[in-house]
C-alpha cells in the first residue's frame, strides 16, 4: 500500500510539474505576442515607406522623339501649267523625187547632213537632154529660115494683089503658109524650153532647209521620173502638237486674241529635264468628239536640235500665274475625307495638324489659300509616324522655293 501511495504521489508530483511548465510556456507566449505584432507592423511600415520612396524617385518615362524633315512656308508666284503628251512634228518634210529619167552620176550630200534650200544634192546624166536640145535648136534654125521665106513671099503677094496681078485666093494661101511657119517656129521654141527645163532637173537641189535622211538611191542607179531619192526634214523651227481638254479652249482662245504669246515648255518623258521653251502658235478648228480635246501646235526655235521629229515629249502650257501665294512642298499636304491638312512644327518641337485650303498644285510645289502663315514650318517627310502632340526633331528645314528648285 505504501508503494502504491508512493507511486500515486510520484505521478501527482509529475503532473503538477507538467502543469506548471505548460502554464509557464503559455505565459511566455502571452508576453511575446505584442513583440511579434510590433515587429510585423514595423516591417509593414518599412515596406510602405520604401514603396513611397521608390515611387517618388521613379524615373519619368521619356516621350520618343521622331526625326522628320520639314520646310518653311514662303510667299511667291506659282505658274499653273497644263501638261500633256505631245509629238514633235516638223513644219515641212519633203521627199525629193526625180523629175526626169536618167543615170545618177554624182551625189553631193552625206546622210544626216544639214542642207540649205537650193543646195545641189544629186546630178543626173544630162547628155541625152543636151543632144535633144541640139536637135531642137537645128529644127528651129531651119523653121526660122522657112518662116523668113514665107514672110518674103507673103509680102510680095500683097504687092501683087494690090496691083491686081494675082487673085485673092493666092494671097490667102500664102498668108496661111506664113502663119504655119510662125507656128512651127513657136513649137520649136517650146520644145527647146522643155529640154532646158529637163536639163535643169538633172541638177536636183534641196527644196527646203533641213536635215537629209538616209538616201534611197546610190551612185550609178538609173532612175525614172517620180522615183524617190531622199527625204529632207525641216528642224528649225519645229513644232510640238499636243491636246488639251475642251474646257480650257475659251481661256486659251481669249489669251491668243489679246495678242499674248502663251509660253510652252517641252520636257522629257519622265519630267526630269526641260528640253526647250517655245510659244503657242495655233490650235485646231474642231474638237475631237471621241476624246473631248482639241489639238494645239506650239513652235520652238530648236537652236540646239534637241527636239527630234516624231519624238514624244511632255508639253506644258502656261495658263495662269498665282501671285503672292503661300507656297509649301506638295509632300507636306495630306488628303483626308474632310479636305487637306498639314503638320505644323510648334515652338516646343511638337506638331499639330492644321486644316488648309489648297489653291493649286504644280509638281513639287503647292499654293495654299488659307490655314498657314509665312515662316511656319511644316513636316514634309515622316508624316506616317506623327500624331497630334508628337515630339519631333527636324533634321532638315528648307524653304518651299528651295524644295521646288531641287
Amino acid at each position: 500500500m505504501d508503494d502504491r501511495t508512493a507511486a500515486v504521489g510520484t505521478r501527482s508530483a509529475a503532473h503538477f510539474e507538467h502543469t506548471g511548465a505548460s502554464q509557464d510556456r503559455t505565459s511566455d507566449r502571452t508576453r511575446k505576442w505584442p513583440l511579434w505584432l510590433g515587429g510585423v507592423c514595423a516591417i509593414g511600415l518599412a515596406v510602405y515607406l520604401w514603396s513611397l520612396y521608390a515611387y517618388s524617385h521613379k524615373p519619368t518615362p521619356r516621350v520618343p522623339v521622331i526625326p522628320v524633315m520639314a520646310a518653311t512656308v514662303t510667299k511667291g508666284d506659282l505658274n499653273s501649267y497644263l501638261s500633256q503628251i505631245g509629238t514633235v512634228t516638223p513644219f515641212a518634210t519633203v521627199t525629193v523625187k526625180s523629175r526626169v529619167a536618167g543615170q545618177i552620176i554624182k551625189i553631193d550630200f552625206h546622210e544626216g547632213q544639214l542642207v540649205k534650200a537650193g543646195q545641189l544634192l544629186i546630178n543626173i546624166d544630162p547628155k541625152p537632154y543636151e543632144a535633144q536640145l541640139q536637135q531642137y535648136m537645128g529644127q528651129l534654125r531651119r523653121d526660122k529660115a522657112m518662116l523668113a521665106n514665107a514672110k518674103i513671099t507673103f509680102d510680095r503677094y500683097k504687092n501683087l494683089y494690090r496691083q491686081s496681078v494675082i487673085a485673092r485666093q493666092d494671097l490667102d494661101n500664102q498668108e496661111t503658109l506664113y502663119n504655119q511657119a510662125l507656128g512651127t517656129v513657136a513649137n520649136d521654141e517650146g520644145l527647146i524650153d522643155g529640154v532646158n527645163v529637163n536639163l535643169s532637173y538633172c541638177n536636183i537641189t534641196a527644196p527646203i532647209t533641213g536635215r537629209i535622211g538616209l538616201r534611197l538611191v546610190d551612185l550609178g542607179n538609173y532612175v525614172q521620173a517620180t522615183d524617190s531619192l531622199v527625204v529632207i526634214t525641216q528642224l528649225q523651227p519645229i513644232s510640238v502638237i499636243f491636246s488639251i481638254a475642251e474646257d480650257y479652249i475659251p481661256q486659251v482662245a481669249a489669251d491668243m486674241q489679246n495678242g499674248a504669246k502663251l509660253p510652252v515648255q517641252a520636257w522629257n518623258r519622265d519630267l526630269s529635264k526641260q528640253i526647250a521653251t517655245g510659244f503657242l502658235l495655233t490650235f485646231d478648228n474642231q474638237i475631237d468628239q471621241t476624246t473631248g480635246t482639241v489639238k494645239l501646235r506650239a513652235q520652238f526655235s530648236n537652236d540646239d536640235y534637241a527636239l527630234f521629229p516624231n519624238q514624244f515629249v511632255n508639253a506644258r502650257l502656261l495658263v495662269n500665274t498665282f501671285h503672292n501665294a503661300l507656297l509649301i512642298p506638295t509632300a507636306a499636304v495630306q488628303k483626308t475625307p474632310q479636305g487637306s491638312l498639314v503638320y505644323v512644327v510648334q515652338a516646343n518641337q511638337t506638331v499639330q495638324p492644321r486644316d488648309v485650303k489648297v489653291t493649286t498644285t504644280q509638281g513639287d510645289l503647292t499654293a495654299i489659300a488659307s490655314g498657314l502663315k509665312v515662316g511656319e514650318i511644316v513636316v514634309t517627310d515622316g508624316l506616317d509616324k506623327l500624331q497630334p502632340g508628337s515630339r519631333v526633331k527636324v533634321q532638315e528645314a528648307n524653304s518651299a522655293s528651295q524644295t521646288a528648285s531641287e
